[in-house]
C-alpha cells in the first residue's frame, strides 16, 4: 500500500543524519520517527524543531507488514511510528504499542469525529489520525469516453490489455469482492470462490497488466487507460493531466487511515507526544495534505483548504459513499489462506 509522495526519499536520509549538537558540546534532544516512505513536509518539521529544539530522525519504510515485522522481532526503538488501519489492531494485541496521554495529544479534537473511535482503535487509545484516503479508478478520457461509475468498466473487453491492477491480493480480491455486492473483508469461502471466479474471468476478458508504483507512469504515458489507484496518486494525476479522471466506484471502495502511534519500547514518550500534538495541528495538516496529496482528518485543515479539494466528492466522500465503503479488518490465519490460495490461482501461468 506505498502511497505517493512529492519529494524525494534524500529528506530521510538528510533527517537520519547526526544528531544536532548545542554550543556547550551535549546532543540535543531527539525523536526517532518510522515513517511510510517520506509521508510529510520538510517545513513542518522544521517548524517543530525549531519551536520545541527536538530534532527529528527520519527512518522511512515502504511495506506496513515489513514495518511491523522489523518491530516485532528486533530490538529496535522508534519514538513514532505510522501504523495503517489493517494492523492496528494486530499491533495493540501484541503489546507493541503504548497507550497514549491524550491530554498531551489536545489537537486530536481538532480531527472530524468520522475518522476517530473507529473499530481499530475503540476510543483512540493507541493512535491519532494522520492520512486517509481510497482506491478508486483513474481513466483516460481520450479512450474512455464514458463517465466511470462502476468497478464493471474493468472488466470491460472493449478495453482489453488497457486495464492495471494491483498485484496486491488484499486490494484486487477486495475490488472483485466489492463488485459483487460483497464485503472487503468477507471470510465467506464461497464468495471468495466467486471473487476469484471473477479475477478469472477478467483475464480473459481484459488481460490486465499487474503492478503498483510503476501504474501512474503507465496511465501518464497511455500504456493503459483504466488504472486502480490510490486516491492521493490519483487526485494529483487529474491536476497534471487533463485528460485523467479519478473517481470512485459507486459500490464503495477501501477507506484507508494512517494513524501516528508511540511504540511500547519508546524512549522520548513526551517528545513523541509533543511531535504527535504538532503535526495534528491545523497549519501543520493543511501543509502536510498540501504537500503528500492525500486527505487530512483535521476538520479545520480541511476548511482551509481550496474549494476544489475541499467540495471534491472523489476526494472527501458522501456520507452515503462513506457508508458503502470500508476499512480492511484484520484476517484469521484460516481466513488468510484462503485470500492466499485465491490469488496463487489468479495469477498462476502470468
Amino acid at each position: 500500500m506505498k502511497r505517493f509522495t512529492k519529494w524525494s526519499l534524500v529528506l530521510g536520509a538528510l533527517l537520519g543524519m547526526s544528531m544536532c549538537v548545542t554550543g556547550c558540546g551535549q546532543e540535543s534532544e531527539t525523536i526517532t520517527f518510522f515513517n511510510y516512505g517520506a509521508n510529510i513536509d520538510e517545513e513542518t518539521l522544521n517548524a517543530f524543531e525549531e519551536e520545541y529544539g527536538i530534532t527529528v530522525k527520519m527512518d522511512e519504510f515502504d511495506d506496513m507488514e515489513a514495518m511491523h515485522l522489523k518491530l516485532a522481532n528486533s530490538d529496535v526503538k522508534y519514538d513514532v511510528i505510522l501504523v495503517s488501519d489493517a494492523l492496528m489492531p494486530k499491533m495493540i494485541e501484541e503489546g507493541l504499542l503504548q497507550k497514549l496521554n491524550l491530554e498531551n495529544i489536545p489537537n486530536i479534537a481538532q480531527m472530524d469525529e468520522a475518522y476517530l473511535d473507529l473499530e481499530i482503535d475503540p476510543g483512540n487509545q493507541y493512535s491519532v489520525p494522520y492520512m486517509f484516503g481510497t482506491i478508486g479508478i483513474i481513466y483516460d478520457t481520450n479512450v474512455v469516453k464514458e463517465e466511470v461509475t462502476s468497478w464493471d468498466v474493468l472488466w470491460d473487453p472493449q478495453y482489453k490489455d488497457k486495464v492495471f491492477m494491483f498485484d496486491t491480493y488484499r486490494d484486487t480480491i477486495g475490488v472483485a469482492l466489492k463488485r459483487l455486492g460483497y464485503s472487503m473483508n468477507s471470510s465467506n469461502p464461497e464468495e471468495l470462490e466467486a471473487a476469484k471466479a471473477s479475477l478469472l474471468e477478467q483475464r480473459e476478458l481484459v488481460d490486465p497488466k499487474y503492478g503498483v508504483d510503476n501504474g501512474t507512469t503507465m496511465i501518464a504515458a497511455g500504456e493503459t487507460a483504466l488504472n486502480m489507484i490510490w486516491s492521493g496518486e490519483g487526485l494529483n494525476l487529474q491536476d497534471e493531466y487533463p485528460n485523467l479522471v479519478y473517481t470512485i466506484p459507486e459500490e464503495g471502495v477501501n477507506f484507508w487511515i494512517d494513524s501516528l502511534c508511540i511504540p511500547a519500547n519508546a524512549e522520548n514518550v513526551e517528545g513523541a507526544e509533543k511531535f504527535i500534538n504538532f503535526v495534528s495541528d491545523k497549519e501543520s495538516a493543511l501543509r502536510i495534505a498540501d504537500e503528500i496529496g492525500y486527505t487530512t482528518p483535521n476538520k479545520q485543515a480541511k476548511l482551509e483548504q481550496p474549494e476544489h479539494v475541499r467540495n471534491n466528492p472523489n476526494a472527501y466522500m458522501s456520507d452515503e459513499l462513506m457508508a458503502k465503503s470500508e476499512i480492511y479488518l484484520p484476517l484469521s490465519q484460516e481466513t488468510k489462506q484462503l485470500y492466499d490460495n485465491v490469488w496463487t490461482q489468479v495469477k498462476v501461468n502470468l
